[in-house]
């Protein structure tokens, strides 16, 4: 897949500005607070409805304006494809396919395809498993929009349950109960099989490529926490089981403890936890692997790579590990946001330049 081009009108600290990308490498470079970023985020924003930077959507608009409008024009084996999002004051949104205006984020998921990574992606090694846990959503919904539509059934009728299992009556909740679980595994099936089959391509995948990156001085292992294999009929029963089997305990904790919204990763280098053992660098270098890894299933499913978005990552890596990730990627359209750009790191990589400054584009290169 390629991003042709980007138009951000009133987003951020632009008023109205194209970047017309290359197919290569595009390194956008500029000070602090000058719009590089925001850049990239609105790419994301394109490719997954949602920004990794805030959860409101009107604080997007640029100071003083009363709407944002950002849109893309890509092209991939499937053809090409325009689409847009508009942002309003009262913190609603318009999305738009091919200038056809569409109802759903879900809708707008699978026309670009995009791998974000940003210093902030540390967390998914050191902080919760609910960030690991969202590291796979993300991905997973970009790959199959049945796994992002009932993921969002799953996140209602937990809510939903534990909701009932606080309640005093309980035989209410033993009447009621069963109704929800029944919704609940099939849903709860659909996310279950979506990241078993995640995990066992992700780990060879983020081997190699942390392999690739660091010039195997060290081995990294990712494993899941699968509680439920099988076919997805195996999954939804053995599933409900483990509700029943639950329940009374489920009754006195008050929310429900088993299920996908429980799953973590275990990652591990050299056989040790990266999380408690790894320095900063090993642990960042451990996240931009599961990222690279991304990349390849993408690669795997529609035979093309997705867009990969390195949002002042190269700061974060030593030189000869910039390099490599350089190399690693150098078949793959890339955006990168930096100050400056290290001549001596480039040697061999041919890319596009732009250079921001308070939210315009001074140079193109």
């Amino acid at each position: 897949m390629q991003l042709e081009s980007l138009t951000l009108k009133n987003f951020r600290n632009y008023a109205s500005e194209t970047f017309n990308y290359g197919a290569g490498v595009n390194v956008i470079t500029g000070g602090n607070a000058q719009g590089k970023t925001n850049s990239a985020e609105a790419v994301f924003l394109l490719a997954t409805g949602f920004s990794p930077r805030v959860k409101k959507d009107k604080q997007v608009i640029r100071y003083g304006e009363s709407e944002a409008e950002i849109s893309a024009r890509a092209i991939s084996a499937y053809g090409s494809v325009k689409t847009s999002l508009t942002f309003f004051a009262d913190g609603k949104k318009k999305i738009a396919v091919n200038e056809a205006e569409v109802k759903r984020v879900g809708d707008l998921l699978g026309n670009i395809y995009a791998v974000f990574f940003n210093p902030g992606e540390l967390k998914l090694i050191q902080e919760s498993p609910e960030d690991r846990r969202r590291f796979m959503d993300i991905a997973l919904s970009q790959l199959n929009r049945r796994y992002f539509y009932s993921l969002s059934k799953y996140k209602k009728i937990i809510v939903q349950r534990n909701n009932l299992l606080k309640d005093s009556d309980k035989e209410l909740i033993l009447d009621t109960l069963p109704v929800w679980d029944e919704q609940l595994a099939d849903y709860a099936a659909d996310v279950i099989e979506g990241r078993n089959e995640f995990c066992s391509k992700l780990a060879p995948k983020a081997k190699a490529a942390h392999e690739a990156v660091t010039g195997g001085e060290e081995s990294l292992f990712v494993g899941s926490n699968e509680k439920f294999k099988g076919s997805r009929e195996e999954i939804k029963e053995k599933f409900k089981a483990a509700l029943s089997e639950n329940m009374e305990r489920d009754m006195v904790l008050g929310f429900t403890s088993v299920g996908p919204h429980r799953d973590d990763l275990k990652i591990t280098l050299n056989g040790e936890d990266v999380k408690s053992y790894g320095s900063q660098g090993q642990q960042r270098t451990a996240a931009l692997s599961l990222k690279l890894a991304e990349l390849e299933i993408f690669k795997e499913k529609f035979g093309e790579y997705p867009l990969l978005i390195l949002d002042d990552a190269l700061s974060e890596l030593d030189r000869s590990r910039q390099k490599r990730l350089l190399k690693y990627v150098e078949n793959v359209q890339t955006i990168i946001t930096c100050t400056h750009i290290e001549e001596e790191v480039f040697v061999g990589t041919e890319y596009k330049k732009f250079e921001v400054e308070k939210g315009k584009i001074v140079k193109e290169s």
